[in-house]
This record gives C-alpha cells, sequence and structure tokens, in this order.
C-alpha cells in the first residue's frame, strides 16, 4: 500500500488541500508535483501518477483553490486569475519544502506549468506538459475544427443551446459529452479517480465557468484569449510533451508547444485522447519513469 498523507496549507485568507502519495525520495530521486487540469477540476483523476512512488520518489497533488476540497464558502469569480494559481504553485513548494522537484501538468495545469516556468523558479529539474496549449485561441480553433467531424444531430443540438443560450440544458450536456467520449477519454466506463474530479467540477463550476466556459470548445471566459506562443523560448527546464491520437490538445496544438520550447522531447500516445495517463497507464508511466530518471 502507498501511504497517502493529507494537509492543508494557508493561501488568500483560505487555505489549499494537498495529498502527498509515498514516503520520501530514495538516494538520487526527487519528488513529482503534479498540476491538475480543469481550470476548476480537481487532483483525483490524476492518481494513476501514483504509481511514480515505485520508481522512489513522492508524488504531490493539491486541489488548486476555488476547486475540489480546496472550494471556498461563498462565490468569488474575480479571484480566479493565471496569477493567483502560478503563486499558489510557489505557496506549496513552500509550505511543503518541495526545493527540486519534477514538474507536471496536465491540460490546463499544464498551462500553469509554462505560465509558472516563465517566472524563471528556481529548482525544477524537468518540466512534462501533458496535453496542453499555449495558446487557447488555437485551442479553440482546433477544438471547433473536431467539433465538426461529430454526428450532424449532436452539432445541431449544441449549436441550438449555445444560440438559445441554454448551455446548462440535460441535451446540451449529452451531447458535448459525445465529444469528451471521443476527445477527453476514451477508456469507458471512466475509471472511478477520474470520475471523482468532473463529479467535483459539476458541483462547483464556478472557476471553469469564470475562466473557460461551459465546456472545451465553447470558450467565453478569461481565458478565451490567452496565449504565450511567443513567450515558450523562455522556458527553461528539459521539457517533455505528451498528448494522444484523438486528444482535444491535437498534435497541432501539442507541436506548437513542442517546437517551441528549446530542446523539448514529445511522445504521442497512439491509442489515448486526451488523458493517455489514464488511457494508456502502464506506457505513459514507463515513458514518465524513464524521463524523470534521464533528468536526475
Amino acid at each position: 500500500m502507498v501511504k497517502i498523507t493529507e494537509g492543508r496549507i494557508p493561501f488568500k485568507g483560505y487555505s489549499t488541500w494537498y495529498r502527498i502519495a509515498g514516503e520520501g525520495e530514495a538516494p538520487g530521486k526527487l519528488p513529482l508535483l503534479a498540476l491538475h487540469g480543469g481550470p476548476g477540476a480537481a487532483h483525483d483523476y490524476l492518481e494513476s501518477l501514483d504509481a511514480m512512488t515505485a520508481t522512489g520518489r513522492r508524488v504531490i497533488y493539491y486541489d488548486q483553490l476555488g476547486c475540489g476540497r480546496s472550494s471556498l464558502p461563498e462565490k468569488k469569480p474575480e479571484m480566479w486569475t493565471v496569477q493567483l494559481y502560478v503563486e499558489e504553485v510557489d505557496a506549496i513548494r513552500q509550505a511543503l519544502g518541495l526545493g527540486r522537484i519534477h514538474l507536471l501538468g496536465q491540460s490546463w495545469g499544464g498551462m500553469l506549468a509554462m505560465e509558472y516556468m516563465l517566472t524563471q523558479p528556481k529548482g525544477i529539474a524537468s518540466l512534462t506538459i501533458a496535453s496542453s496549449p499555449a495558446s487557447m485561441i488555437q485551442w479553440v480553433a482546433e477544438a471547433n475544427r473536431l467539433r465538426k467531424l461529430l454526428p450532424p444531430d449532436v452539432q445541431a443540438t449544441l449549436e441550438r443551446h449555445e444560440a438559445a443560450g441554454t448551455t446548462d440544458h440535460p441535451d446540451y450536456a449529452a451531447a458535448t459529452q459525445v465529444f469528451y467520449d471521443r476527445h477527453l477519454c476514451r477508456l469507458l466506463p471512466y475509471p472511478d479517480y477520474f470520475s471523482r474530479s468532473f463529479e467535483k467540477l459539476a458541483a462547483n463550476p464556478e472557476v471553469y465557468n469564470t475562466m473557460n466556459g461551459p465546456n472545451e470548445f465553447h470558450v467565453v471566459g478569461t481565458l478565451k484569449t490567452w496565449d504565450i506562443i511567443d513567450r515558450l523560448p523562455e522556458i527553461a527546464a528539459p521539457t517533455l510533451v505528451t498528448s494522444g491520437k484523438y486528444d482535444e490538445a491535437t498534435p497541432l496544438i501539442a507541436g506548437t508547444v513542442y517546437t517551441g520550447i528549446p530542446g523539448a522531447r514529445w511522445v504521442l500516445f497512439d491509442n489515448s485522447a486526451h488523458s493517455a495517463h489514464v488511457e494508456e497507464a502502464d506506457r505513459y508511466m514507463q515513458v514518465l519513469s524513464a524521463w524523470l530518471a534521464e533528468n536526475e
């Protein structure tokens, strides 16, 4: 059994909940800090990364402020900014004594990881960007290209409810799920730990709705014009890019990150969509384990 430690750290007048898998590092090994997606989801869907404890390291997760177990008792949409979440990464590292680490960000977590790297933090031995865009403009363009490949009746349902402003309708949710089953996770039914994140997101969608919008392709939130493509050359850590063949983070999106970050490496998972760490967990852990070992 993997030892699990949970706790909270104070942050911005509230508290951020964290979870640590494992009991320390073997000689020469470094911990892995994992940043979850959404924005507004929770860490649970990343728990397959607990397997990395078998390589002699801890895996540290946290629910970003406003999300999951770090939810607030009141509505605070004005709080949810990229800057807040960049500061939270530092707060977690300082509170938990995470000096030299590997950093992994998945989806929005990878966007956050790239923003964090632009602050030139010390102690990042390696960076893994899992299925993340460097531009939401590019993301939306690609999501809408994929959307046009959905069955015509599904497209019609999406368009009808977006035009009417009824994106909270069950029919809209069902049509969106068709997209997710193709491009978010193709392992059906979803594993429990994966579903938990999305149940928490559905129960508390404020961060997601504020920063993103109602779903992955109807992006009307504060991130809609976010774009750091021109700044990718500033990222100065060994970087692994991972993505899936059927990913909503399409090869164009992953390729933009890969070509933008100096010396980056890219691994494409042929049987995965947006969640290769879930859909091809064994191969993903082999790739990630080798990458971390190479950069220690």
